[in-house]
């Protein structure tokens, strides 16, 4: 089965709050025929886009092709929050890869969230960005190591814009009685992100790039030069950019054995008559739980709030039945409130929750995998990806470098051994372990 198209029609974006109030880009063109280009990027989401933006600025002739629309996958359906450092935390990775590589890679999600508020800025792409991202702790005897690590990144890395939270002060910044208190990371942020995928896009095309919408990549051959099958035509490139997340599928077995699709949900509730129930500031929120609940409010007032996984090719047909128990669960103040739009996405996850960067053959680059962390660090992804086609930078070794281990069970048995996994990680959650 093709995760393309096993939820969505072809081109159609979701039914999602973002779909549904967000101005869109007319529709490109599918390709047809054949056409040369210096580079061929695959998958119309940050990685993609900022790959072909960067590419075009240096004078390349780029041609990028997405199976669906711009920003139709993970890049236009997430939760929307641009996180700092990594999606582990520097003490794990201090551990795992040692502190010169921790210290790089805090180095690089700082880079990350600083290149999107650049892009933003100078090319005034109208996407709601806000500052603040809680996490919220829901187990009282975690707490202080939340406020211990807190304390590390102003000590060690020097990052002061976190503020700690206790108890009834925390209660009042999130309304709900499931957190004992937490911390506010004030230099992160919160987006619109299919604007902002949209507006990398009218970007790339003023810089030059031709996009190609409803273009399904079959086959890649490397080459010299490199020749991209496509359903009703084919590129000839020098360079290829696999900017396809968990959407991959069979297009590069040695990518897929690495990342993972796995889907989550949001949902968006009707508007709030009063959001001072729910929040007290205009941040967004991602809790402790290994299967994270997180939200934020919207522009109207809804509650934009995602939550629970699902590890087959299938959304349930119920999605706002699915995420609704854990809303009600966090805000039990909400029980029974109208939802007006429930959707599903892809993303990509890999095995140590790092991004997998990877070099596929001297022509060929890949990144994805990142694992609920991408806004950011899949626009960075990128730009390294420009400047490494470009030999300027070192930068996207950096993850390359990192061990990225396979799934295990081969492409039938991956899926069940990770719902099982994730099974036990669910029921940690409950038991408070």
């Amino acid at each position: 089965m093709n995760l393309l198209f096993s939820n969505d029609k072809q081109g159609q974006y979701p039914d999602s709050w973002y779909a549904a109030t967000t101005p869109k880009l007319a529709a490109f063109p599918a390709l047809q025929g054949e056409i040369r280009a210096d580079v061929c990027v695959i998958g119309g989401g940050y990685t993609g886009l900022s790959a072909a933006l960067h590419l075009a600025k240096a004078g390349r002739s780029v041609a990028l092709v997405d199976a669906h629309r711009i920003g139709f996958g993970a890049s236009g359906r997430n939760g929307g929050q641009m996180g700092s450092g990594q999606r582990l935390d520097q003490a794990t990775l201090e551990d795992k890869f040692g502190l010169d590589a921790a210290r790089a890679l805090w180095d690089m999600g700082e880079a990350a969230k600083n290149l999107c508020r650049e892009l933003i800025e100078s090319h005034a792409i109208e996407c709601d960005l806000k500052p603040g991202i809680a996490e919220a702790e829901v187990h009282a005897r975690h707490l202080p190591l939340m406020h211990a690590y807190a304390q590390k990144l102003t000590r060690d890395y020097g990052y002061d814009q976190v503020e700690c939270f206790e108890g009834a002060a925390f209660q009042d910044l999130v309304k709900s009685p499931m957190y004992h208190g937490g911390m506010l990371d004030h230099g992160a942020a919160h987006l619109n992100p299919l604007a902002f995928a949209m507006g990398l896009a009218r970007a790339a095309t003023a810089a030059g790039v031709t996009i190609y919408e409803n273009t399904e990549v079959r086959r890649v051959d490397e080459g010299p030069p490199a020749l991209v099958q496509c359903k009703q035509g084919r590129i000839r490139a020098d360079q290829v950019v696999f900017g396809c997340n968990g959407y991959l599928g069979d297009l590069c077995a040695r990518v897929a054995k690495r990342v993972m699709p796995i889907n989550n949900f949001i949902v968006a509730t009707a508007p709030l008559p009063d959001t001072s129930a729910i929040m007290s500031r205009d941040i967004a929120v991602a809790d402790s739980k290994f299967v994270v609940n997180y939200f934020r409010l919207s522009p109207d007032n809804r509650l934009l709030f995602g939550g629970t996984e699902t590890y087959g090719y299938r959304f349930p047909r119920d999605i706002a039945g699915k995420v609704r128990r854990p809303m009600e669960t966090v805000f039990p103040q909400l029980k029974g409130i109208k939802i007006d739009h429930a959707w599903g996405g892809t993303l990509g996850i890999t095995t140590n929750r790092m991004p997998a960067f990877m070099r596929i053959s001297k022509n060929m680059l890949s990144a994805g995998g990142y694992s609920g962390h991408g806004v950011a660090m899949a626009t960075l992804a990128g730009k390294l990806i420009a400047e490494t086609f470009a030999g300027q930078d070192k930068s996207f070794d950096l993850f390359a470098e990192l061990p990225q281990m396979r799934f295990p069970g081969g492409p039938n048995m991956r899926s069940p051994l990770l719902k099982l996994a994730m099974l036990w990680y669910a029921s940690r959650d409950k038991l408070g372990l």
